[in-house]
């Protein structure tokens, strides 16, 4: 009985590896990465937190796509969201994920070209916490087709 099993097994495997290489290849690969953060406003407050949108925020994102640091940059709206849904998607694009010490670098130089610090970013971003509210942030790979 032992035989018949050993034998089966060794034509199956023999069955694995007959297969051509590229029968074997995945047909997906990854892409681009996708960060996107999920943004709740309070009433009242929208014009307030596009404001910061068109100023500040672009200029850090456009800054950042200047240096290759990201490929591009969205600002989606959630138009028929529910009450505990987010009202924008903030979307920022890359080809690759920066090391640690990268991010330590590029904060160094972002904070140089906007002429600020740590201390006066985390304040301005407490500041907007008042009516801007991040419910999350996924990190998505894009899965580009191979064949």
């Amino acid at each position: 009985m032992s035989k018949i099993i050993l034998t089966a097994l060794g034509a199956a495997l023999m069955l694995t590896t007959a297969i051509p290489a590229s029968a074997q290849e995945l047909p997906l690969v990854g892409g681009d990465y996708w960060d996107v953060a999920s943004i709740k406003i309070d009433d009242g407050h929208f014009a307030d937190y596009a404001d910061f949108l068109v100023s500040d925020s672009r200029k850090q994102n456009e800054y950042a796509k200047s240096k290759g640091w990201i490929k591009a940059y969205y600002i989606l709206s959630n138009n028929n969201n529910r009450k505990d849904e987010p009202d924008l998607y903030l979307v920022t694009v890359s080809d690759r994920i920066p090391t640690p010490a990268e991010q330590i670098a590029r904060n160094k130089e972002m904070n140089a070209y906007l002429q600020s610090d740590d201390r006066k970013q985390i304040a301005g971003s407490g500041h907007r916490a008042t009516y801007r509210h991040i419910m999350g942030d996924m990190l998505l790979q894009q899965m580009v087709l191979a064949r």
